[in-house]
């Protein structure tokens, strides 16, 4: 049976799966899943021990392949977090697995035996799977921003992902929405992602409750049962959140706006006055779709998987 290798590499784990290619999604239908598996990261262990697991994971994935179809895999594809050069295959940098130009696709493809493989950033491979076979199908122009410990972005234009000049597009949560805010990891002051992340949300909420150990996910439970101090933590974090997506639909002006990861997961509590603060912002704009995402954490795997899809069709072109 003819397969793919998909690998999506995150900060604590590695998904993984083997993806047949005969049912590629042409029309949408989500591909066909014929191996899953997860390995831990082991970022304690240092850079050099992260890229080799990397490696083995696949060169393991491989041989399960081989051994169960009859064939080898025909390609990989394969995301990383942090930034991403996806024309040279390069693992620019990430800070929390603490590497630092890592030739990725060229490290895999050797340790593959030479099969060809697509190297993607975490968040814009969610954002193709998302577009293609998730909450975005149909839709030629969205935006993706998955809400976890920070906020970044992928913008999909005509069933592709937007990289930008430099492989950075798409950051939104480093728009600058509260001038003087809370400092951000990039050096700035009061960005989106230091107000509206489930990150910030926790932060904000411990203080208001006085527990320190309170999350995202605890500040939409005490919303949902009246807690006013919650309701004032929460409604600031969707003001904030309101105001990025407003620069995003004035500069992209999207059919659709996909919300995912951790704080998305508070459903309505969250989508309800998200869209009516929206809603309230807009003036010439045209108010685009708010929809909760649809792939949950397979969206980075499912994302490689079409990455790998990709390149076979770029090569049966060519």
């Amino acid at each position: 049976m003819r397969h793919v290798i998909a690998l999506d590499v995150g900060g604590t784990g590695m998904k993984a799966a083997l993806v047949g290619v005969d049912a590629a999604p042409s029309d949408g239908t989500p591909p066909a899943l014929l191996h899953e598996a997860r390995r831990p990261t082991g970022r304690e262990r240092g850079p050099d021990a992260v890229v080799e697991a990397i490696l083995g994971f696949a060169a393991e994935l491989r041989d399960i392949g081989t051994a169960r179809f009859g064939t080898t895999a025909e390609a990989a594809g394969v995301a990383v977090p942090g930034i991403v050069d996806e024309r040279t295959g390069t693992a620019v940098y990430a800070a929390n697995l603490g590497w630092r130009d890592v030739p990725m696709r060229a490290l895999l493809s050797e340790r593959l035996g030479g099969v060809p493989v697509a190297l993607g950033h975490d968040v814009r491979t969610g954002g193709l799977a998302e577009g293609r076979i998730g909450a975005g199908r149909g839709a030629d122009r969205f935006l993706f921003v998955p809400l976890g410990t920070g906020i970044a972005g992928a913008i999909g234009i005509g069933g592709r992902i937007e990289a930008g000049a430099h492989g950075s597009a798409g950051e939104i949560g480093h728009i600058v929405v509260r001038p003087g805010g809370h400092a951000c990891g990039c050096g700035q002051r009061g960005c989106l992602e230091t107000v509206a992340s489930a990150a910030a949300v926790g932060r904000d909420w411990a203080a208001a409750c006085g527990d320190p150990q309170a999350s995202a996910a605890d500040a939409a439970k005490a919303v949902e049962s009246g807690d006013a101090r919650a309701r004032a933590v929460w409604q600031g974090a969707v003001d904030a959140l309101a105001d990025g997506l407003l620069t995003g639909l004035t500069l992209l002006d999207p059919h659709t706006m996909i919300i995912g990861g951790g704080l998305a997961e508070a459903g309505d509590t969250l989508f309800a006055p998200l869209r009516e603060a929206v809603r309230r912002r807009v003036t010439f704009q045209r108010l685009p779709s708010i929809v909760p995402a649809a792939l949950g954490d397979a969206a980075g795997c499912l994302g490689a998987g079409l990455l790998a899809w990709d390149l076979l069709s770029t090569e049966v072109s060519a």
